[in-house]
């Protein structure tokens, strides 16, 4: 009897691990990718170090993920930051810890994993055919692609979609499944920005400090305050302690600085009434408060300053950063929306689409960089695999 057929639609992380599992479960695989090569983002994201994941107490490391934690669990437990670093030395790629907990394989590229992954695959018999864009459903259920070749139709015994998220278009990310899942009526939630940068109007003197670095700051946004850093650019800023925020910001919550968290208000007004009375604000802000250039010119961009101490302690304290909201979606490192998690059962399984399974970010889940995103991908695309060659298997013959 032959192998039964499966079907990967997306060449990223989590199809490709949808792909694999399939594969050594016996199932013969296709792998659709829409653009001339797998894995674009993945290698995109290497090029400034591969951050695969963070090395953290599963607890804490599952609450990044925030309302979509509960789902996710049964994945992100078996193959979590510690199966994601032993999956990475299979392939020949070491990894190590950074300070902060995350984790970069040692030659801080994608490259060389992707080779690896790739080949691994072929050993498998899994099949990669480039430039297929999927175009959805036939009247029969067969799966449709626009080809160099034209217009063809595939029916595969099983199948499972990882087609990315809403951004970064030019690496296959464009979100254009959403219309012919909706149309299928599989369950949507519409398509935001995660873990971008925010729009800012700056004044000429703020725009000429783009480039420059806002480190040692507290940002908060909503409820949130996280510790770390921002680049201001010419439109805005830009950076991992934005990013966290992105949630909060997107909504409309008023983002506010801290630019000395390490230093309490009452010490920082004391040393404020001690400085020279002749001096010129800005050296008391640079000697009395310890505000380099950037610190100074985004303490000003909020309006005029309080003269008394307290006031303008108060003022360094929580400076009110006017923004425009996040930058366009396309922009985005990841998006938060796309398929339900009432749209799929336990399995990843479409409940609107028997045999056809979603993975990575299809599904309405989002969390800070860090190494949770590609974490979830390849978690989740491991489910789906696996559970699509368990249902397929199942079937009568």
């Amino acid at each position: 009897m032959s192998a039964p057929t499966g079907l990967v639609v997306g060449a990223g992380p989590a199809g490709l691990a949808a792909a694999e599992e399939m594969a050594r479960a016996g199932v013969s695989v296709i792998v659709a990718e829409a653009k001339p090569s797998i894995a674009r983002k993945l290698l995109m994201a290497g090029k400034s170090g591969l951050n695969l994941t963070k090395d953290e107490p599963r607890a804490v490391f599952a609450a990044a993920y925030a309302d979509a934690a509960r789902p996710l669990a049964p994945m992100l437990g078996a193959f979590g930051p510690a199966e994601v670093c032993a999956w990475a030395e299979t392939l020949g790629q070491p990894v190590f810890t950074g300070s902060s907990g995350r984790v970069f394989p040692v030659t801080m590229k994608a490259s060389p994993l992707v080779r690896a992954w790739a080949a691994r695959l072929a050993g498998l018999g899994v099949e990669t055919w480039t430039r297929w864009r999927w175009a959805g459903w036939d009247g029969a259920g067969a799966h449709l692609f626009d080809t160099p070749e034209g217009r063809v139709v595939r029916a595969p015994d099983v199948a499972v979609l990882a087609l990315g998220g809403a951004s970064w278009a030019r690496l296959g990310s464009d979100g254009a499944w959403a219309g012919i899942l909706g149309a299928a009526g599989v369950p949507l939630a519409p398509f935001r920005p995660a873990n971008v940068g925010l729009r800012v109007r700056w004044s000429a003197p703020m725009a000429a400090h783009a480039g420059a670095p806002l480190k040692s700051c507290a940002f908060s946004a909503g409820e949130r305050t996280v510790r770390g850093e921002a680049v201001v650019t010419a439109e805005g800023l830009e950076g991992s302690a934005v990013y966290s925020l992105s949630p909060a910001l997107r909504d409309g919550a008023a983002l506010v600085v801290d630019l000395a968290p390490d230093r309490a208000a009452e010490a920082l007004a004391a040393r404020l009434s001690r400085s020279r009375r002749r001096e010129s604000l800005s050296n008391r802000l640079r000697k009395a408060a310890g505000l380099p250039a950037i610190k100074r010119a985004l303490l000003l961009e909020a309006g005029p300053l309080p003269a008394d101490p307290a006031a303008l302690a108060a003022r360094i304290k929580a400076v009110p950063v006017a923004h425009l909201g996040p930058r366009p979606l396309d922009e985005a490192i990841s998006v938060a929306g796309g398929v339900r998690w009432e749209g799929v059962d336990e399995r990843l399984m479409l409940r609107a689409r028997p045999g056809t399974f979603v993975a990575g970010e299809m599904l309405d889940w989002e969390a800070p960089t860090g190494g949770y995103l590609i974490t979830a991908c390849l978690a989740t695309g491991r489910h789906a695999g696996r559970s699509a060659a368990a249902w397929v298997s199942s079937r009568p013959p």
